[in-house]
């Protein structure tokens, strides 16, 4: 069977981060054999087992490009739009973009839950998915742009700074 990953191939985990494929096994399931991706998650020190014909439903993919890095990077630092006032619903509508796991999706959750909490301390929920998000953002474009997280990092919140 053909695997759309490689061994040792970084790639991103919606909601997860970046992750690596330190093996593809073989391993029996109900009354047949599938093939499963291991992936190493150092973001959370995990490491966690994928059935390969799942992988593209549950979203996995390969780290975006150079030209994507940068356009996610622009992203940050546009206008922000108003966000619904119910917190509910924001994180709601935060968390799908978050699910879809395209790297733009994240930049702007990482955009409108940064100025949200330039105006209102943000609910622990929220909290929690602008960290999240957050990391993710920042580990992908690190791998991408082959810089180190702390430089990127710093690049983030200038752009989110930017008026």
């Amino acid at each position: 069977m053909k695997t759309a990953f490689k061994l040792h191939e970084q790639i991103v985990y919606p909601l997860q981060g970046v992750g690596q494929i330190i093996s593809i096994e073989e391993k029996p399931f109900k009354d047949e054999k599938l093939l499963y991706y291991v992936i190493y998650l150092p973001v959370t020190d995990m490491t966690i087992m994928v059935p390969v014909n799942k992988a593209k439903e549950l979203g996995i993919r390969a780290i975006v490009s150079e030209k994507e890095s940068r356009e996610a990077l622009h992203i940050i630092s546009e206008e922000n739009e108003a966000a619904p006032a119910d917190w509910k619903l924001r994180y709601q509508l935060n968390l799908n973009l978050l699910k879809s796991g395209s790297i733009k999706d994240i930049a702007l959750v990482v955009r409108t839950l940064y100025h949200r909490s330039k105006v209102k301390e943000l609910p622990i929920l929220e909290r929690k998915l602008f960290d999240d998000a957050l990391k993710i953002l920042i580990d992908e474009i690190s791998f991408s742009l082959k810089k180190p997280k702390i430089e990127i990092e710093q690049v983030v919140f200038s752009k989110l700074e930017e008026d």
